[in-house]
């Protein structure tokens, strides 16, 4: 159980790290709602994954971690996890569908794309999702791009409504 507590407080160190690098995303919005439906679908699918997701990895440990407190090998182990992932035609296919978008295409998508965006330590989405669940980190970049795209909105508004100066 002790790997358990270890990733939730992993976790929040996570997202503490990505909130605080990118304080002009995450300051509040000057006018207009804090949050917008969209932020808020994100951030709701996300929040409702961890503990259906944590249900089933507590269930997964205590099952299986008997006698043992190794989380790499061994009863109850990351390897063990992922060895039964593949038990049967159905939950392989699930298990490889989402080892790929986990371990590949999310981590690559988040790192590529939040460097273009300017979105600083965005390689830590993938530690995110190692600590998180896969949906929390996906949820919480495409709510961090949302609040990044109504941050600049708000800037580039203000910007237009000051006035000239005359020369």
């Amino acid at each position: 159980m002790f790997g358990l507590v270890l990733h939730a407080v992993l976790g929040i160190a996570v997202l503490a790290i990505i909130i605080r690098a990118n304080p002009a995303i995450f300051s509040a919005m000057r006018t207009g709602p804090q949050f917008s439906a969209l932020e808020i679908i994100y951030y709701v699918a996300g929040i409702v994954s961890i503990p259906l997701c944590w249900y089933f990895n507590y269930r997964f440990v205590a099952q299986y971690q008997v006698g043992s407190s190794n989380p790499f090998w061994g009863p109850g182990s990351w390897v063990q996890f992922i060895q039964l992932g593949y038990t049967n035609p159905a939950a392989s296919s699930a298990s490889a569908d989402y080892t790929i978008a986990n371990l590949v295409l999310l981590p690559l998508f988040t790192i590529i794309d939040g460097r273009r965006r300017g979105i600083k330590l965005a390689w830590l989405y993938l530690a995110f999702v190692l600590f998180a669940s896969f949906s929390f980190a996906w949820a919480f970049y495409l709510a961090t791009v949302e609040r990044q795209r109504r941050q600049q909105q708000q800037q580039q508004q203000s910007a237009s409504s000051q006035p000239m100066n005359a020369a």
